[in-house]
């Protein structure tokens, strides 16, 4: 599928390229020669089954739209379609002022600008440039679904600055599919995924129907909001909070509703998005909403209490940017439009301006022994044999243990018999497992 996807979005392009290239070489012919030259018309994509092709079908792009969309992507797969305005002007000796354009620091070829879309598209005077400008406005799809962009450098005029196509749509358009940013500075968040399935989560049966609400409303959310007329009363998205015991399946069950709903589930890295430095903590998180918005992912915030502790009284400048930062991260949970999940250990350290504005708080409770056989039971490998004297019912009632710490000593376990070079499970490793565990919080089985 994903070779069919690129060769559908290749055989789209190369029609749009011919087509820029002819139009760019009239628009050369008509400022040169001052000749009335004919514009050739744009390819008909109305039935055209590339993604690169509904797009431009789904935001009813005109003409216009079609040509600066072009300029953001022809450096990306056909940089050799701009020389064309690389022409010095000889009266000067450089470029000419009107094609626009940058050198960048590793790319040899010409970076368009917004002078250069102005150059093709505005060439009947100011009224046209003007109008031009309309399509770098926060208003238009461009920037509203983050398609592409002007990046101006400082106070120099807006038309100056290059033309930067988003990493999502340039997938799309050369891979068929959205792009998966990469995690580093830049993009605090990592993505995570499980092999796990709905069976093999444990959870209390009133866990499991707040879980059940937040998979109603990925399901139905946009028929509420769009077909039943919803969206000027109820806002977009889905906030949840996580709340209890480590290893009791907060992280599982953020990744078992990516992996139903074919979402991707993004785990915000708090080392690289909490700075002491004023300002900066927002700035991380907003790198990563920003690049969310549009994108159907789910947003889990681990250890959430680090990032949205309480607000506390101000009596100093510090207390005050701190509460100025929780506030700044309730605004951008309350306006994000998807899907949001806060993880914490101890609900009673989120603020409580948070707590109202969830949909849901699910408590993760500590199994119980029903629920810890269970897990006990699912979690050793199909060939595996458990030794005649290990009663796994004994275990579940006699030692209190999360779901994750169990697997911990199913892990231990079964290292244990690969050491010995058998498949079976015996009592002692069992044991030395969770007294292991148990010892990790200074407990004594």
């Amino acid at each position: 599928m994903g070779i069919q996807l690129i060769a559908s979005n290749a055989t789209a392009l190369e029609q749009e390229l011919e087509w820029f290239q002819l139009m760019a070489a009239a628009r050369m012919q008509q400022y040169f020669q001052q000749t009335a030259v004919e514009t050739p018309a744009p390819p008909d994509l109305s039935n055209d089954p590339s993604v690169y092709a509904q797009v431009v079908r789904h935001y009813s792009m005109t003409t216009a739209e079609r040509i600066i969309l072009l300029l953001a992507l022809i450096p990306h797969i056909q940089p050799q379609l701009l020389d064309i305005f690389f022409v010095k002007n000889a009266t000067y000796d450089r470029g000419f002022t009107e094609f626009g354009g940058i050198k960048g620091q590793s790319h040899g070829g010409f970076l368009p600008t917004g002078e250069t879309a102005a150059f093709l598209l505005a060439t009947d005077g100011l009224q046209q440039r003007f109008q031009l400008i309309h399509y770098f406005s926060p208003d238009h799809f461009f920037a509203r679904h983050q398609v592409l962009k002007l990046t101006p450098t400082g106070d120099e005029p807006l038309l100056s600055g290059t033309l930067h196509l988003y990493p999502e749509y340039l997938n799309l358009f050369t891979q068929g599919q959205s792009h998966r940013p990469d995690y580093n500075v830049q993009f605090p968040a990592k993505r995570i995924e499980t092999g796990m399935e709905w069976d093999d989560l444990v959870l209390e049966p009133h866990a499991m129907e707040e879980v059940e609400d937040i998979r109603t409303w990925i399901q139905h959310g946009g028929t509420l909001l769009k077909d039943w007329g919803m969206s000027h009363k109820i806002k977009p998205g889905y906030r949840s909070l996580f709340y209890g015991p480590p290893g009791t399946g907060k992280s599982l069950t953020a990744c078992l509703l990516g992996k139903t709903f074919n979402m991707d589930v993004y785990r915000i890295d708090l080392s690289l998005v909490v700075s002491k430095y004023i300002g900066e903590t927002e700035k991380n998180l907003s790198q990563v909403f920003d690049r969310a918005i549009h994108q159907q992912w789910i947003l889990f915030f681990d250890e959430a209490d680090a990032l949205f502790g309480k607000r506390t009284p101000t009596s100093s400048s510090n207390d005050r940017y701190a509460n100025q930062e929780v506030a700044y991260l309730l605004q951008r949970v309350e306006d994000f439009p998807g899907v949001v999940i806060l993880a914490t250990n101890l609900k009673a350290n989120i603020d409580d301006a948070f707590a109202r504005r969830f949909q849901s708080m699910v408590y993760f409770s500590m199994p119980g022994p029903e629920q810890r056989l269970r897990i006990w039971q699912q979690s050793f490998p199909e060939h595996i044999t458990l030794e005649n004297k290990l009663d796994l019912e004994d275990v579940a009632r006699k030692y209190e243990m999360a779901g994750g710490t169990i697997i911990n000593v199913v892990r231990y376990s079964c290292l244990m018999a690969l050491k010995r070079g058998d498949n079976t499970i015996r009592q002692k490793d069992i044991m030395t497992g969770i007294r292991k565990e148990f010892g990790k919080d200074g407990k004594i089985v």
